[in-house]
């Protein structure tokens, strides 16, 4: 799940240890997978691929399953799948606007998926361009908060065309446009800057604030599509207030 807020870096951080790490494991295998295929195989020349093995090595893949991928989908070896991306909106119960990207070797499989997910738990699908307005395509570098204070963060990445930094509790969430991402996250790699995760993403211009209520229901969406193996990732602009996160971390 993507929604930008402190909710979204707990889900990050949990996503890595959880049992579905398998589940998780074959969708950053596909994201490789489609990356070289689309890109070519070398990640020097090819940013989206270097992102996708970045993010699968943040989350212990191991490095052969990484490699077989690349070859796969650069077609040095046979056996990749025909990957498609299909995008598709919706909205999760009061009006949260819900972006869902798959990657899917079934289209009618992926229809049928997310369909059956957004009505089990009150959501609808959407028509084609009813929610995408909602968000815009920006960069986001997600940084450890111990690396780099607000201050010095900022003085490495405006330069290179960051728009703001955002406090998400213990990381610093760094938002740019798309065509600076790759600028951005260079920036950061030169000023010896770790970071969790490095990605072109859907972030909300208009966010909906939820109460307990509210962000469970929503919560309840993102979960049931995520466990899609078609649905590779899941936006919303539901807000959640640090006092329901707080609600919500006690309930755990």
């Amino acid at each position: 799940m993507s929604g930008h807020s402190k909710w979204a870096t707990t889900k990050h951080k949990k996503a890595a240890i959880d049992a579905k790490r398998g589940k998780l494991f074959a969708k950053l295998i596909k994201n490789i997978e489609v990356a070289a295929r689309t890109g070519g195989g070398d990640p020097a020349g090819n940013p989206t691929l270097y992102d996708a093995i970045q993010k699968a090595k943040k989350s212990s893949v191991p490095n052969n399953n990484i490699d077989n991928a690349v070859k796969r989908g650069s077609g040095a070896t046979a056996g990749g799948a025909d990957w498609e991306t299909i995008t598709y909106e919706g909205y999760a119960p009061g009006g949260v606007a819900v972006l869902i990207e798959c990657l899917t070797d079934n289209r009618n499989r992926a229809a049928a998926e997310v369909r059956t997910a957004l009505t089990r738990n009150g959501g609808q699908l959407a028509d084609p361009g009813s929610v995408a307005y909602v968000f815009d395509r920006k960069g986001v570098v997600i940084v450890p908060k111990a690396e780099k204070s607000e201050d010095d963060l900022l003085e490495i990445v405006l330069d290179a065309g960051a728009e703001e930094v955002n406090d998400n509790g213990d990381t610093w969430e760094v938002v740019s446009e798309a065509t600076d991402f790759v600028a951005v996250r260079s920036a950061l790699q030169e000023a010896g800057v770790d970071y969790d995760s490095a990605e072109a993403s859907w972030v909300p211009n208009l966010q909906i604030p939820l109460d307990l209520e509210g962000a469970k229901k929503m919560i309840r969406v993102i979960e049931a599509l995520e466990d899609s193996d078609d649905v590779q990732d899941v936006f919303a602009n539901g807000d959640i207030p640090d006092t329901v996160l707080a609600e919500l971390d006690a309930e755990d």
